[in-house]
């Protein structure tokens, strides 16, 4: 199979740069936040062996960049190593997104990067075991989170940290940061709460919270020995477009990802959707066909034209490159392209004095 090609050489509208898909929704967590709100067994509906091996070769042929088996918990499948495998030999770049627990610490890590898990993502939510482990809604959780992230390095498999910011985590920052610091992920994933699955509207920060919170980690950046990256807080690109203007640090990798362009997310029934939080339906994979849902359905078509989008959002210079979260706007207003409601940014079209709306 032929090398995948950087992100700057992909055609969002031909193919997504990361595919995530979530391989079952067993879990034995209980996350105030969970997005699928996981359950402690499989879904009786869930894919079987075969169809999972045939959903590879189908994303083998989309080629994404990079492949996100999640959940639930992707450990949770007693096939796990053999769907890493597969994708693997596929010529897939594999990312593993498992739940802390007992379960996964008493896995070979070595064994996992043999079978092609080039990264790992594990979720601190709270920069303190109490705050943790009441995230999680299970004890131990933040000892366990960390001696994955120790045995996940010492087997050579890049690391990131997915960290929630909520209304209540938003105090912890700073503990975050110097937490970040003593763990040295490769990357450390801010995710912004969208409130769909377990996760309401009462969890959300404020749209004044957000920007201070990207004025500091653009500030950051520069110190930091690694990377940071946003989870539908798309607007922390536009923060840093704004820094780079004004004489700062140029971002490094702006990738203007967002859901249903150059994202996609397939659930462990098969449905095929723009994220794992915009939770709209093209089709399914056991009945179409993966590549003409990205490439052509409405659904994706629409979320990928930077001019269909509404409110302040349609009117930004900066639209391209953020366009907002797509899963907010739904989960907050109902309509996937209404504005972004946690971006305070007044677009230069709607400052200027001859703009009529």
């Amino acid at each position: 199979m032929a090398a995948h090609p950087s992100f700057s050489q992909i055609d969002f509208s031909e193919r997504p740069f990361i595919l995530f898909w979530e391989v079952t929704r067993a879990c034995v967590l209980a996350c105030r936040h969970c997005r699928a709100i996981a359950q402690p067994k499989a879904h009786p509906n869930e894919l079987t062996h075969e169809e999972a091996l045939q959903l590879i070769d189908s994303i083998a042929e989309l080629a994404p960049p990079m492949l996100v088996l999640t959940g639930g918990d992707p450990m949770m499948r007693s096939d796990i190593f053999d769907l890493i495998s597969h994708a693997t030999s596929k010529g897939l770049r594999v990312a593993l997104s498992p739940a802390a627990t007992p379960r996964l610490l008493h896995t070979d890590f070595a064994h996992l990067k043999q079978a092609g898990v080039v990264s790992m993502s594990l979720s601190l939510d709270g920069a303190m075991r109490e705050t943790h482990d009441r995230f999680r809604g299970v004890p131990h959780t933040f000892e366990r989170t960390l001696q994955a992230a120790k045995a996940a390095k010492e087997a050579g498999i890049q690391l990131q940290i997915n960290t929630t910011l909520s209304h209540s985590t938003l105090p912890e920052l700073e503990a975050f940061i110097e937490l970040m610091r003593t763990i040295a992920p490769d990357v450390w994933s801010v995710f912004v709460l969208v409130p769909t699955g377990r996760a309401t509207a009462q969890d959300l920060p404020t749209a004044d919270e957000l920007e201070s919170v990207w004025q500091r980690l653009a500030e950051l950046r520069a110190e930091l020995p690694f990377a940071i990256k946003t989870t539908e807080g798309h607007h922390y690109r536009r923060v840093l477009m704004q820094a780079a203007k004004n004489g700062g640090q140029p971002p490094r990798h702006l990738i203007p990802t967002r859901d249903g362009k150059g994202v996609l997310f397939i659930s462990h029934t098969g449905e095929v959707q723009p994220s794992g939080f915009l939770p709209l339906t093209a089709g399914n994979v056991r009945t179409d066909n993966l590549i003409e849902l990205y490439r052509h359905h409405p659904i994706f078509t629409t979320l990928r034209d930077d001019n269909a989008l509404g409110g302040k959002c349609g009117h930004c210079e900066y639209r391209r490159v953020c366009g907002g979260s797509r899963s907010r706007a739904y989960g907050s207003m109902g309509d996937m392209m209404a504005e972004e409601p946690l971006c305070n940014y007044i677009p230069a079209a709607l400052r200027s004095t001859s703009h009529h709306d």
